[in-house]
């Protein structure tokens, strides 16, 4: 079957996804009862592997499929590798009534970013803001999901993370950032919440790996090779090349996606005694740590802020509502049916997915069924 096999609006969703390639179908249930099961398999907790599905799955289902189950077998060999605890002491090593640092100690990120974001929103609802700095932890998912956490309490959520240097600076040919996603999440009314999630880089790595399983090329702008010059090779990281900032480069504005993702390495990492920079430690198993590491593990960076910290939540609430109906309403430009809200694609797409399933590649279900395989559990 084709990606768009009973699934006519993913051609709709993002021009990424127009790329078409094998398929088969599973349903949520179906996969989160294997990731589950998976993660109980390496030693985490039933609460802990619960926390974990739900975080990875919420990927697949917004139709960001770079960050979900695809990801699931490169977890478990940071596991084998002894870079995951299965089993952390996640705590609070310094905290203020607003603010606090979380020591993850090595957990899987998926279970130590939702105690954070929680810690974020326990502290906004006495202080009206809580902000949370993140060491010692591992790659997080998407950061869309731990800041919608904040949304059911009429909070706007925000989160953030470092990542492995696979970027390269405006003017720089030397890896120097990670994609350094940035998420923000805010309240509305009748009207669905505004959701944000963007890597601070013109592409995900991710989104290179999917294309990798298919040998197509990149869209111009997102990477350039190992002597600085623009390239469209989608396994041009692993010759040395690197991700570029969003903008692509200086006469497209990339001094601001590099300016973006400094300032989530800082919040993330610096701040909370996270390895930044070249440091961050890689997701890839087999990639080596880096030398004279300045900090513990990856880095996160969470806030919640109440909205009657402000204003009258209903208030603000309602005119969330307009403000996003005035632009939904906007005029579009030749050749577009709609102007779109953020969050409203990765919407749509989980509506999709939850009634007709989600689609897994090929590659990707092989890698499942081999990760199956060594822990016993049938796919």
């Amino acid at each position: 079957m084709l990606i768009f096999a009973g699934f006519p609006d993913l051609r709709k969703v993002k021009a990424f996804r127009l790329i078409l390639w094998p398929m088969q179908v599973f349903s949520y249930d179906h996969l989160y009862r294997f990731t589950q099961n998976i993660f109980t398999s390496i030693g985490c907790s039933d609460i802990d592997a619960v926390t974990a599905t739900k975080a990875l799955l919420a990927a697949d289902l917004r139709g960001i499929d770079s960050h979900g189950v695809a990801r699931l077998s490169g977890y478990i060999r940071l596991w084998e590798a002894k870079r995951v605890n299965a089993t952390p002491a996640i705590r609070i090593v310094h905290e203020t009534p607003s603010t606090a640092v979380v020591d993850g100690d090595a957990g899987l990120g998926l279970v130590v970013a939702p105690f954070a974001m929680q810690v974020a929103i326990d502290k906004a609802r006495t202080a009206g803001t809580g902000w949370v700095s993140v060491r010692n932890s591992n790659h997080f998912g998407i950061a869309g999901y731990h800041a919608m956490m904040a949304l059911e309490h009429d909070m706007t959520g925000i989160a953030m993370t470092n990542a492995s240097a696979l970027v390269a600076p405006t003017f720089s040919i030397e890896r120097m950032l990670g994609t350094n996603p940035i998420a923000v999440a805010i309240p509305a009314n009748k009207q669905p919440p505004f959701v944000a999630d963007f890597a601070t880089t013109t592409a995900a790595n991710g989104k290179l790996e999917l294309l990798q399983r298919k040998n197509a090329a990149t869209p111009g702008g997102w990477v350039q090779d190992k002597e600085g010059n623009t390239s469209t090779d989608a396994n041009e990281l692993k010759k040395g090349g690197a991700l570029l900032p969003l903008g692509s480069d200086r006469e497209h504005g990339s001094h601001k996606g590099y300016a973006l993702g400094s300032i989530v390495d800082i919040f993330s990492a610096v701040l909370s005694g996270a390895s930044y920079g070249p440091w961050a430690p890689p997701f890839p198993a087999y990639v080596p740590m880096p030398m004279d590491m300045p900090g513990k593990g990856l880095g996160h960076f969470f806030g919640a802020m109440r909205v009657d910290a402000f204003r009258p939540a209903e208030e603000f609430k309602q005119h969330m509502d307009k403000w996003i109906e005035r632009f939904r309403n906007a005029t579009p430009a030749p050749g577009h049916d709609k102007v779109l809200i953020p969050g409203d694609p990765e919407r749509e797409m989980e509506a999709i997915r939850r009634k007709d399933g989600i689609p897994i590649e090929e590659s990707v279900l092989n890698e499942l069924r081999e990760v199956g395989r060594k822990m016993g559990i049938e796919l």
